[in-house]
């Protein structure tokens, strides 16, 4: 994308613009949009964008780099302003906005508003009197849920009108339906299972119970004992499902809950959990279109607005697990409070359980981020799509089929280390994964250490080349690098001391950028590539092994013990000794005579452990009997 450097003076027209609600429409120099925001005040908003750049997050120093014009749009309240730029972003699909990916309309379960109520899925909202539950992330799991609460509460699955006249179909002999279309149930009888059916969505369970076994009682009573029978079995397997729905708040109140996870390459994922009246009724994941730069809170909110732009549902509360900014957070509630009908509280707990229902929902979001890159790459035309769109992207001479990537990790200058990843074919070849300790380089200098491990991998390589009589064994299509260009030079010194070139690039955390030897500018890989994916997965890889053996290697040092210098004192001693004090200041005030008493410890073993650790046991007599 072009930058322009001189970008008109918009002074005048800024200081022209109105300190009322809007939206406006930030544009690059092809005149393309590239951000749509919404402002209580128009002129605030705007003009914060064209002020001091040095205390603004990085994206928004990327997004002024590119402006060189600007649109604005009036409205008279700022939930109008909310509505209008959702509307926008789906229209103009700006690069700088966060949204939802394959945002599309949504199935919901709808219970149809007629005489005889149907139960079934759609995703066209119509306000008509109907009742609707969702959303649900597939039509799938919506369809499932149908056919489960079908088989609980039985109720008719054709549109057909009911006349009482029909002949009867199959489902009445499945026992999947009570047949009004013959008159076989009457209509009080059949809106029991409607209702029932609609308080299951809603979270009513304990509802349902109750009315079941009610009418179960007075059935027996009755001597009808075949319809009690009915029941009976009806309330098992109701409650057999109803273990499912987890009890997590009993003041039997409802929201929404909502949790984010952030991949290092940029793309994200939020997890909605459905709490009514105390029981989570269900959860769906959405996956996000969001840059590096974005953070949690800016995800959480583009998800929001989103979401419930087309939601039929409602809630009171929605529980978050990041603050929005304040000014956005009172338009949303308004909006909300307005979509609703009713006051809509946004909320970030900081104590209590609900602390533990938003750690337990983000935590869900980070499983199914990473379960949605693996998804997206786990079928083999696909893995193929994207290392023949990496090989034209990058100008390799052949497909990548083997790509390793390096990363270094260390905390302030401690115990650095390094990983190597293998992917063959697309998919982690975790027999090849290799682990390194940097040896050569003091302190934390990311790129001495990646040419140090660059060099040792080649090295080795090397060696194993000539054992092999010239036979390369285990090169490389493409080396990927985790950094910009400076860790990228120190490879491509490594490689020129083993004598060696492979293809290389690297791959910076900021903009995904990619670089080439030799290219002044980066490459960027479409936001929806396959190529991009795999990069991703390759990166986050290296970076997850890396960590991994980071902290181990961490925990070693830190449970070190004085005890593994000590002359004499081998792990069995220590074992004994740990077990028998407890602690090194244990063994500090225990005399010789203590000491010793340990099974295996002899007095020379005991002395050079008191000359190590330091002595602070009462002076002994030659007797053994301590000095008065």
């Amino acid at each position: 994308m072009t930058t322009n450097s001189s970008r008109p003076d918009f002074s005048s027209r800024l200081a022209a613009l109105a300190t009322r609600p809007g939206v406006y429409l930030m544009k690059d120099a092809e005149g393309t949009i590239i951000y749509v925001g919404k402002a209580i005040s128009l002129r605030n908003r705007v003009r914060s964008y064209f002020q001091s750049q040095r205390h603004k997050d990085p994206k928004t120093r990327e997004l002024v780099k590119h402006i060189v014009d600007f649109e604005v749009i009036r409205t008279d309240t700022a939930t109008e302003a909310l509505i209008l730029e959702n509307n926008l972003i789906k229209k103009y699909l700006p690069r700088y906005n966060i949204m939802l990916k394959d945002s599309k309309t949504y199935p919901y379960i709808r219970i149809t508003n007629e005489e005889w109520p149907r139960v079934i899925s759609t995703r066209l909202v119509i306000q008509d009197g109907s009742q609707y539950f969702g959303p649900y992330t597939s039509a799938g799991a919506a369809y499932k849920t149908i056919n489960l609460l079908n088989r609980l509460f039985p109720y008719r699955k054709c549109d057909k009108k009911i006349t009482g006249n029909e002949e009867v179909c199959l489902y009445y002999h499945m026992h999947q339906c009570t047949a009004p279309c013959i008159g076989a149930v009457s209509h009080e009888e059949y809106m029991k299972s409607i209702d029932a059916t609609a308080k299951f969505l809603s979270g009513k369970g304990d509802e349902i119970v109750k009315d079941i076994q009610t009418e179960m009682h007075a059935a027996a009573e009755a001597l009808n004992f075949e319809r009690a029978a009915e029941l009976r079995d009806r309330l098992q397997a109701v409650n057999h499902v109803l273990e499912r729905q987890k009890i997590v708040i009993d003041t039997g109140s409802s929201a929404d809950i909502i949790g984010v996870s952030k991949g290092e390459g940029g793309d994200a994922g939020v997890q909605i959990s459905f709490l009514r009246h105390g029981k989570i009724v269900g959860s769906e994941f959405f996956l996000m279109q969001a840059r590096i730069e974005d953070t949690e809170s800016e995800i959480l909110q583009a998800f929001v607005t989103q979401f419930y732009e087309d939601a039929a549902l409602i809630p009171p509360r929605l529980i978050l697990q990041f603050e929005l900014p304040a000014e956005e957070s009172i338009m949303i509630e308004e909006w909300l409070a307005g979509k609703r009908g009713g006051r809509v509280q946004i909320h970030v707990p900081q104590r209590g359980n609900q602390v533990g229902l938003v750690k337990m929902v983000a935590k869900s979001a980070v499983e199914n981020l990473e379960q949605s890159r693996i998804k997206h790459l786990s079928d083999d035309q696909k893995l193929t799509a994207a290392m023949t769109e990496l090989a034209e992207a990058l100008d390799l001479p052949r497909m990548p089929r083997r790509i390793e990537c390096f990363d270094n990790s260390n905390i302030q200058g401690t115990s650095p280390v390094a990983s190597m990843v293998v992917f063959i074919d697309g998919k982690p070849a975790k027999k090849e994964y290799r682990r390194f300790g940097i040896k050569t380089v003091v302190g934390a200098d990311d790129f001495a250490s990646m040419k140090e491990v660059v060099a040792r991998r080649f090295f080795r390589a090397r060696d194993e080349n000539e054992e092999n009589d010239g036979k390369w064994t285990t090169l490389p299509d493409l080396v990927i690098v985790d950094g910009g260009k400076g860790q990228l030079n120190a490879a491509l010194e490594a490689l020129d001391e083993v004598g060696m070139q492979v293809p290389i690039c690297g791959l910076a955390k900021e903009q995904e950028e990619i670089f080439l030897p030799g290219r002044p500018e980066s490459i960027l890989l479409p936001r929806d590539s396959q190529a991009l994916f795999l990069v991703q997965r390759l990166r986050d890889e290296a970076h997850r092994f890396a960590i991994t053996y980071h902290r181990n290697t961490r925990r070693k040092s830190a449970f070190k013990s004085v005890l593994d210098d000590i002359p004499g004192v081998g792990p069995t001693r220590k074992k004994a000794l740990m077990k028998h004090f407890g602690s090194i200041r244990a063994m500090r005030a225990a005399t010789i005579a203590e000491i010793t008493a340990v099974e295996g410890v002899n007095q020379s073993v005991a002395i050079a452990l008191k000359s190590a650790i330091g002595d602070t046991s009462p002076k002994e007599q030659p007797d053994g009997v301590p000095e008065s």
